[in-house]
C-alpha cells in the first residue's frame, strides 16, 4: 500500500499540521468523492474525434418537478370530449400557426425563438429524473441517486472541462440540489460513475410563502433566494489562515493524485478550489449577487425562488458557464410550505390559474426576453421540461395524474429553429401520433448543439464504453 506523504519541510505537532488537523485536511481532500481513472484515460486519447464546433456556448435547463401538464401549456386540446380536455383555450403567438395556453400570454410573444416538441416519451417510470438528465430510461425501483447512474448531461460538459483554470464552475444546479426540499438525494443531474468530481455545484436556498395554506393543493408561490453556502467566514478563520489550509490542501492533492495514476482510488471534487474561491474572490460572489440586480430586472423576473434563481442563470451564462439548471423543487418537507411543485393530483385547474403558469410566465418571457436583449440568446439553449406529463382523464378530484407516454419539451435560443413545432399527439393528448421523440433524442439534441457527439463513450466501472446519450439522436427538424 503507497503511504502519503505531506511535501514541504518537516512539521511536527507543535509547529505544523497536528493529526486533528491532517484528519481535516483528508476529509476535505479524500472524501470529496471517487473518480473513474479509465474513463479519464480514454477520454484523453481520443476526446477530440467527439468534439464537434458549438452552436451553444451555454445550455440553461429549466426543470418543473412535478411534471407539468402539456395539454394545459403547450399542446391544448379545446375539442377533446369532456373529462379529458381542459379548462383553457389556445391563444396564438408570435409563431405563425403555433398556438400555446391562454395563461401563458407573455411566453407566448417569445414563440418566434422557440421549439415545441409534442411527441416525447420515455419508459423509466413515474418521477424519474433519470432519463431526463442523462437520457437512460431503465424503470429503476425508485427514485434514490446511486453511484452507478450514468452521468447526466451537465456532469459530462464538467468532465470535458475538467483541466480548464477558471473561478466560476462548468455546471451550476439552483436553487438546491434536486430532492433538497424533500430532505432526499434524487437522481439524475449527477456526476454517477464518472465520479462525485463531476456533480453540479449547487447553492444553497430558503423558501417560504406569504400565507401558508392550509391545503397543500392550494399552493402559493414560493419567495427565498439562492445563496452561496458558507459565504461567510467561520470564527476564528482569517484569510491568512484560510489560504495556509489551501496550501495544506494543495500538498494533499498533488502526492495522492500521484497514486491515482497506479490505482483507481478516486479523484477529488472538481469545485474543491471554488469553495476557497467563493470567500476569497470578489469575482466568484458578485456573480452568484442577485442584489447587484436592479429593481426593474428583479420585479420582471419575478419575486420568486423560480424567478430569482432564474436571473441568477443568466448572471452565471453572462459569465461563461456552461451547463446550469434551475430546478423549480417541491419543499413541504424541509421548509413545511404548501406543495407547490407541478404535482397536480388535485385541482390541476386551480393551482395552474393562481400559481404555477403566472409565475411561470412571468419568469420565463422575461429570462428570454433579457437573453435576446443583451445578445446572449443566440449563443445559450433554453430546455424547458419536467419528468414527465400528466394524464388527458380529469381524475374525480379535478386532477391529472402521471403519464410518461406523450408529453412535450420547449427548447429555445442558440441552434433552434424558432416557431417550430415537431410531433403530434393524438386528438387527446394522450398519446404519439406521429415523429415519436424519446428523451434521449432531446439529450442528444443538447449535446449536439454543445458541439458534443451525443455518441461520445464514457467508461463505467466496469471499464464498458457507454454513450452518453445513451442511442439517443439529434431531433434534426428544430435545428437551425
Amino acid at each position: 500500500m503507497s503511504a502519503i506523504t505531506i511535501l514541504g519541510s518537516a512539521r511536527r505537532a507543535c509547529t505544523g499540521p497536528t493529526r486533528r488537523e491532517t484528519l481535516k485536511i483528508g476529509a476535505l481532500s479524500l472524501l470529496g468523492g471517487l473518480f473513474n481513472t479509465r474513463s479519464l484515460l480514454a477520454l484523453e486519447q481520443s476526446q477530440s474525434q467527439w468534439l464537434r464546433p458549438a452552436r451553444a456556448k451555454s445550455v440553461v435547463l429549466l426543470y418543473l418537478q412535478g411534471g407539468p401538464p402539456t395539454q394545459d401549456m403547450f399542446d391544448l386540446k379545446p375539442h377533446a370530449p369532456g373529462g379529458v380536455g381542459g379548462e383553457f383555450k389556445p391563444i396564438a403567438t408570435s409563431a405563425p400557426g403555433v398556438s400555446i395556453g391562454e395563461l401563458l400570454p407573455l411566453t407566448a410573444r417569445t414563440m418566434h425563438h422557440s421549439a415545441i416538441v409534442r411527441s416525447v416519451y420515455h419508459n423509466g417510470g413515474c418521477h424519474k429524473n433519470l432519463p431526463m438528465y442523462t437520457g437512460y430510461d431503465l424503470n429503476l425501483p425508485d427514485e434514490e441517486f446511486r453511484d452507478s447512474d450514468p452521468p447526466s448531461m451537465g456532469s459530462v460538459c464538467a468532465y470535458l472541462e475538467r483541466d480548464r483554470q477558471k473561478e466560476l464552475p462548468t455546471y451550476a444546479y439552483l436553487p438546491c440540489p434536486l430532492g433538497w426540499g424533500e430532505v432526499r438525494r434524487k437522481a439524475g443531474p449527477h456526476g454517477g460513475f464518472l465520479g462525485r468530481r463531476y456533480d453540479a455545484f449547487s447553492t444553497e436556498c430558503t423558501a417560504y410563502v406569504d400565507k401558508p395554506p392550509d391545503d397543500i393543493w392550494k399552493p402559493q408561490v414560493v419567495r427565498g433566494e439562492p445563496k452561496l453556502a458558507d459565504a461567510e467566514l467561520p470564527d476564528g478563520i482569517t484569510l491568512d489562515r484560510l489560504k495556509s489550509r489551501r496550501r495544506l490542501v494543495e500538498l494533499f492533492d498533488d502526492e495522492f493524485r500521484g497514486l491515482a495514476e497506479k490505482h483507481d482510488l478516486g479523484n477529488f471534487p472538481r469545485e474543491q478550489r471554488l469553495a476557497f474561491e467563493m470567500l476569497t474572490s470578489a469575482k466568484v460572489r458578485e456573480a452568484f449577487d442577485i442584489s447587484l440586480e436592479d429593481d426593474r430586472t428583479r420585479d420582471r423576473y419575478g419575486r420568486t425562488l423560480f424567478g430569482a434563481s432564474t436571473l441568477l442563470a443568466r448572471r452565471l451564462v453572462e459569465r461563461g458557464v456552461r451547463f446550469v439548471n434551475v430546478s423549480w423543487d417541491n419543499f413541504s418537507k424541509r421548509f413545511e410550505v404548501s406543495k407547490a411543485a407541478w404535482d397536480t393530483h388535485q385541482r390541476n385547474f386551480p393551482m395552474l390559474r393562481d400559481t404555477l403558469l403566472p409565475s411561470f410566465d412571468q419568469t420565463y418571457s422575461a429570462f428570454i426576453e433579457d437573453l435576446a436583449a443583451r445578445g446572449l440568446l443566440d449563443e445559450t439553449l433554453v430546455v424547458t421540461m419536467g419528468e414527465m406529463g400528466r394524464t388527458p382523464k380529469i381524475n374525480a378530484d379535478g386532477g391529472r395524474d402521471h403519464w410518461t407516454y406523450c408529453y412535450s419539451v420547449l427548447l429555445a435560443g442558440a441552434g433552434i429553429r424558432g416557431g417550430t413545432i415537431h410531433g403530434a399527439s393524438d386528438d387527446q393528448a394522450a398519446f404519439i401520433k406521429d415523429k415519436p421523440v424519446h428523451i434521449r433524442d432531446i439529450c442528444a439534441t443538447i449535446y449536439h448543439l454543445l458541439g458534443i457527439d451525443p455518441e461520445m463513450p464514457v467508461y463505467d466501472r466496469a471499464n464498458r464504453p457507454i454513450a452518453v446519450a445513451h442511442g439517443g439522436r439529434a431531433v434534426a427538424e428544430i435545428l437551425a
